[in-house]
């Protein structure tokens, strides 16, 4: 028989959200992991209100609705909120009721600042990492570093000349009309991150991603990963050039040795880390470096300056452990810390960055991390 639509409203509804979300939802467990995290950060969230005045929205709230926007793969704070407006599910992962009204979605606007001056979304990441740390699902001795190109959300037609003042009249037709995206001519002109700046997002830099490659407007970022399971223990927004890579990675460790009280062993890295400064800042820190080296052969430390005899010589031992079965295991372990930026980046959305300023996106980075290492650990060690 077929069945028809009852288009006769009911007058009331009894809806129990728990009920309503199957036993076996992933969610189940990883809301449960993510309510105990946040409750051992309640001092540090309550530091950052005030005492007095409206009551705004609770910063659990508003870091769980960006996780659940990274697992996802929600492209905007205001498509998330629409997403809270209608979904149960979300609204179950967030303890709100069926009937409380989503909030606006400027609340993320509003309270990026304060997560930021109160390092809240760090301190969350932070907490994540130790969870994995006390699990026992983490390497003390073997990790790997990685970078990646996070295209701006700025256009290149925004990368114009510093100091060049917009001419409203050449962007006019004979009409008056002003296009929102306007013809523009880059052919025969020089275009550096020495001359030129975007008006979008002006810490953006040209950047080209290797040999063929286009340049793009782009930041990069930065993962430290141990070799266990391939968790991401640090992370890091720096300015695209080409030494960013080295120098953040010493800036990852230094802060993770800072944190936990211990440095790797080892540090697997790809061709892009082959930089005799950083081989020999590695080894001054009593890591061994487990790096891929490019084609072309270390001089002849010899017949070289004496300020590049001890870069080349590091160039040198490195190249002597390429034969090594320790090198050989750490090169294709490193692969695991590539497989956490191709889910930040195809899942998370961190391909291309949603915000303007760097450490919005570091912030955006770090959410995202910890919202992969919530999902490792949950496939690791199920509760």
């Amino acid at each position: 028989m077929r069945g028809q639509a009852d288009r006769q409203p009911k007058m009331f509804f009894s809806i129990d959200l728990e009920s309503r979300i199957r036993p076996d939802h992933p969610l189940r467990p990883l809301k449960k992991r993510v309510d105990a995290i946040l409750a051992g950060l309640n001092e540090r969230f309550s530091a950052a209100y005030s005492r007095t005045g409206r009551p705004g929205v609770p910063p659990e709230r508003l870091l769980k609705a960006l996780l659940l926007m990274a697992i996802y793969s929600v492209r905007s704070e205001r498509q998330l909120v629409e997403r809270i407006d209608t979904d149960l599910l979300f609204r179950w992962f967030l303890d709100m009721d069926p009937a409380e009204d989503a909030f606006d979605a400027t609340a993320f606007t509003h309270n990026r600042t304060r997560l930021e001056e109160h390092g809240l979304a760090a301190a969350f990441f932070e907490a994540v990492v130790s969870e994995a740390i006390a699990a026992g699902l983490c390497s003390d001795d073997h990790f790997s570093v990685d970078g990646t190109m996070i295209e701006s959300m700025a256009s290149t037609k925004s990368f114009r000349p510093i100091g060049s003042v917009d001419d409203d009249q050449n962007e006019q037709d004979g009409a008056g009309f002003k296009s929102r995206n306007a013809e523009v001519d880059f052919h025969g002109r020089k275009r550096t991150n020495a001359t030129h700046r975007s008006r979008t997002d002006p810490e953006a830099r040209l950047y080209c991603k290797g040999p063929g490659k286009p340049a793009l407007l782009a930041h990069l970022g930065h993962s430290l990963a141990e070799n266990r399971n391939g968790l991401i223990m640090e992370v890091a927004v720096t300015e695209a050039n080409g030494t960013a890579e080295s120098e953040a990675t010493i800036e990852l460790l230094d802060r993770y040795r800072r944190k936990r009280g211990r440095s790797p062993k080892t540090l697997g890295a790809d061709k892009g880390y082959d930089s005799g400064p950083l081989l020999l800042k590695l080894e001054s820190r009593r890591i061994v470096p487990h790096v891929a080296m490019r084609d072309a052969e270390p001089a002849d430390p010899k017949t070289a300056r004496s300020d590049r005899r001890e870069k080349i010589e590091a160039r040198l031992r490195m190249k002597a452990r390429l034969a090594t079965a320790e090198y050989a295991v750490s090169q294709r372990v490193r692969k695991k810390v590539e497989e956490g930026f191709g889910w930040l980046k195809t899942i998370a959305g961190l391909g291309r960055s949603r915000h303007v300023g760097r450490w919005k996106l570091r912030q955006q980075l770090e959410l995202s991390a910890a919202a992969y290492n919530l999902i490792r650990i949950q496939k690791l060690r199920p509760t």
